[in-house]
């Protein structure tokens, strides 16, 4: 073997193996990052540009967009998706305008490969109950037009929370789950099109969820204005809750917020941040109450500052926590330096790979030329030695004329 077909043996070892390397490592990387327990941010998108001149102390660095916007939308789905966040609980009823925005997110999210939640908004701006006659027919019209959209499924169908059930009667809850099927009733009519949904209540206490045991299919607690260090039994309330919900084997999502200050909007009480320490003590008593999924307060709710959404005041700290419990990656910023690099940042695993690819590829280039060029001047040199006789101990010979 001539030591050129030596050094390509070499070079293609070495290429295969940068490339089987890579692979592994983006394979490891899944694999410790995919969290058996979704994490899953509460959604608004009732947002025109008028909405930021109402009760707001900060904005997105996004500015002050509108729900209308499709490529906010998508920002705001790779930033989550980065950050470590598997899909939104998007806020809605059957509005024009809310049905519209849904439509748009529902095609952003199918097409980034994340998932979709619905909090039914069951109180009215003043906190007051729908008719339950209007509740029951925006959820016919759900399961009717979006549920079957496969970015709904998320515990192995559609995911609909109803916000202010603690407004509502058992027998009110009964009248629009029981005409629907409950998870179960899904099941065992497998044989039929199904037409359920996972329904979860949002009562806020033990009591709450005992009151609505077989109506429902669990418990979302949005707990968004808790101080974790000063609410006595904090973690004994959760876990009861949990405990209660899990007794009739129904789905408990646990609360988790950055903090909290809705005062503009009447609010007394205020949980500061403390630079993203209240969020990392949330998501720890979050997870430690067994939860089926984690209710992230929220990605863009400003007017209660529980946004974890980048913004002017709080920059992207509350992504940056989420992304070191999750394994995942803080979102790169459009007011960050691109000249500076950003050491929070993680190498991405498939870039790993193609860098590994391309310099490689590179130096196989550079061997190649090297080796031809020594190929060459090994085929000129004899014709030389034979054009000019061997060389001589005495004078150089005078240069050749021109």
């Amino acid at each position: 073997m001539t030591l050129l077909r030596a050094l390509f043996l070499v070079l293609a070892v070495l290429l295969f193996g940068a490339i089987a390397v890579g692979a592994t490592g983006l394979s490891a990387a899944a694999d410790e990052s995919a969290s058996p327990i979704p994490v899953l941010a509460y959604y608004y998108i009732w947002f025109d540009e008028g909405s930021w001149d109402r009760a707001k102390t900060d904005y997105p660095l996004l500015g002050r967009y509108s729900s209308d916007d499709r490529e906010v939308m998508r920002q705001h789905v790779r930033w989550a998706k980065d950050a470590g966040v598997d899909g939104f609980i998007v806020s809605w009823k059957s509005t024009l305008p809310l049905d519209r925005r849904l439509e748009q997110l529902i095609d952003v999210a199918r097409e980034e490969s994340f998932k979709l939640g619905i909090i039914y908004q069951g109180l009215d701006f003043s906190r007051q109950p729908l008719p339950i006659e209007r509740v029951a027919a925006d959820i016919d019209h759900f399961i009717d037009t979006y549920a079957g959209d496969p970015v709904f499924d998320i515990f192995g169908g559609p995911l609909l929370i109803w916000s202010g059930t603690w407004e509502y009667t058992p027998e009110e809850i009964g009248r629009v789950s029981g005409s629907r099927g409950l998870r179960s009733g899904c099941e065992w009519r497998s044989d039929l099109e199904p037409r359920c949904v996972l329904l979860l209540a949002t009562e806020r206490d033990m009591d709450g969820v005992r009151r609505l045991a077989g109506l429902v299919d669990g418990n979302a607690y949005y707990w968004s204005s808790v101080n974790p260090d000063t609410f006595p039994g904090y973690q004994a309330k959760l876990d009861a809750m949990a405990a209660a919900v899990h007794e009739t084997d129904g789905a408990w999502i646990a609360p988790a917020a950055p903090g909290f200050d809705a005062r503009l909007i009447g609010g007394t009480r205020v949980v500061e941040r403390r630079d993203g320490d209240t969020l990392r003590r949330e998501l720890d008593a979050a997870y430690a109450s067994s939860p089926d999924a984690i209710g992230l307060i929220s990605w863009n709710e400003f007017s209660e500052n529980s946004h974890v959404e980048p913004s002017e005041i709080y920059g992207r700290t509350a992504l940056e926590v989420l992304a070191d419990v999750e394994g995942g990656r803080p979102p790169v910023l459009p007011e960050l330096d691109s000249s500076e690099p950003d050491p929070s940042r993680t190498v991405n695993p498939q870039d790993d790979v193609a860098g590994r690819v391309v310099a490689l590829g590179l130096l196989i280039g550079a061997f190649g030329v090297g080796s031809w060029v020594i190929a060459r001047r090994q085929r000129i040199g004899p014709i030389r030695e034979r054009a000019t006789g061997p060389p001589t101990t005495g004078p150089p010979p005078p240069p050749m004329a021109e």
